[in-house]
């Protein structure tokens, strides 16, 4: 294959998602057709101390995507005593094993590693110290407010935290662009990689939904899905479900990896980032406009034509205006009618996990990056036919309802997110 010089390696995964403990694990799901949106029972909801007044309401949904042993930290490893383990928002401790465990599947440690290392990543809701440490007077007398935010708590200490407790010496910087988070800091870290600022970067992100497990109620103007199932494309659309999960991917430019003999999982060819700025409906809401312009731009970066590409893992929040917008966003580029050649697979990892907020963009790139590895697109679930307003039929793109073969063919197996 040929390259432009602008290539980014994927040389190691870690992930922390609801079922799942490694990538290995949450492909041995994805490809099976795992839904991890699960029931939850009475005795659980009450074990978080959900209300009988809403366990009795008709309209609370009791399924949730659940995160399992998110009170469990190895606090040792990280030389943490008990008490500042305890004082830790379990979002910073679970970013800090996931960072740790993809520096270990990458085969890299920092005090070896000839050149700085960057770090780039972002949180969800500091819900951990509103609920557990501001509720604690006795706690703030005792330590300071001060020092309880420095300790593991703060938003604006997650990577620069995590890059002193592993001597990560490139640029630590805290992303914060709420569900595109871990995306744009994949994006971040390549430029930081290609204009040399660091030789390795990490970039992912990670939401708890504290407490859990937890059932929601559905509101109007809201996108949580009234059946508790993400039906992403799907005619009965009509809603989420918000999880929680964290993941991390370590990326060297190709040719230091190619050269260090690293085991490379994915190459990104290239990435782009925009806002909409005032171009839709409303805050909440994407534009066509938008999300067309920052896909034809990663094209044009990547030099990838969108004819070579098989497959899309998409936002694909399953709401019924949400779905149409991205669909009718990809026809823009990709063309908006049948064509010649293979059909071009969207598929969205939110039917599985749930939409984990904060770390819903790196949960698509480590599926899209197995997918590409193992040669297999998974399945997308929840699908039964179309929304009709996607107009899927007359178009290149169709929903993987089964596992499907991906060889390769006239062109290298490619996918976006």
């Amino acid at each position: 294959m040929e390259y432009a010089g602008g290539e980014i390696a994927v040389v190691g995964m870690a992930c922390r998602f609801p079922d799942a403990q490694s990538p290995q694990a949450f492909w041995d799901n994805l490809i099976r057709g795992v839904e991890s949106i699960r029931d939850l029972s009475d005795e659980e909801l009450r074990s978080s101390k959900e209300s009988e007044d809403r366990l009795r309401d008709p309209r609370y949904v009791k399924r949730a995507s659940v995160l399992e042993d998110v009170d469990r930290f190895d606090a040792e490893l990280f030389g943490f005593s008990p008490k500042e383990a305890a004082i830790a928002d379990p979002q910073h401790r679970l970013f800090l094993e996931t960072t740790w465990e993809a520096l270990e599947n990458a085969g890299w440690d920092p005090a070896r590693f000839d050149g700085a290392i960057g770090l780039f990543g972002g949180c969800g809701m500091g819900a951990y110290f509103a609920q557990n440490i501001l509720t604690r007077p006795d706690l703030i007398r005792e330590v300071g407010l001060f020092l309880l935010r420095h300790t593991c708590n703060d938003k604006d200490f997650l990577a620069t935290r995590a890059a002193y407790l592993l001597d990560l010496q490139g640029p630590a910087v805290n992303v914060q662009t709420a569900c595109s988070t871990s995306l744009v800091a994949v994006h971040m870290a390549s430029q930081s990689l290609l204009s040399a600022e660091c030789d390795m970067a990490l970039a992912g992100g990670v939401t708890i939904e504290l407490p859990t497990p937890r059932g929601y109620l559905p509101r109007e103007g809201e996108i949580l899905a009234p059946d508790g199932r993400v039906r992403a494309f799907d005619h009965r659309a009509r809603g989420t479900v918000f999880g929680s999960g964290a993941g991390m991917v370590v990326l060297r430019r190709l040719d230091d990896a190619l050269t260090s003999g690293d085991r490379i999982h994915a190459v990104i060819r290239g990435t782009a980032v925009n806002n909409d700025g005032s171009r839709k409906v409303g805050y909440l809401a994407p534009s066509v406009e938008g999300q067309a312009a920052v896909m034809a731009e990663a094209h044009a970066v990547s030099e990838v034509a969108p004819e070579t590409i098989g497959m899309v893992e998409c936002h694909g929040t399953g709401t019924y205006m949400g779905d149409p917008i991205e669909v009718s966003a990809l026809r823009q580029v990709f063309g908006g009618a049948r064509r010649e050649g293979p059909v071009v697979h969207i598929g969205s990892v939110k039917t599985n996990i749930g939409h984990l907020d904060t770390a819903a963009g790196v949960a698509g790139l480590i599926k899209a990056c197995l997918a590409v590895q193992r040669g297999q697109i998974p399945p997308s679930l929840n699908y039964e036919r179309p929304n009709p307003s996607l107009e899927i039929e007359a178009s290149p793109f169709r929903v993987p309802t089964s596992a499907t073969e991906w060889p390769r063919a006239l062109y290298p197996r490619r996918a976006t997110v």
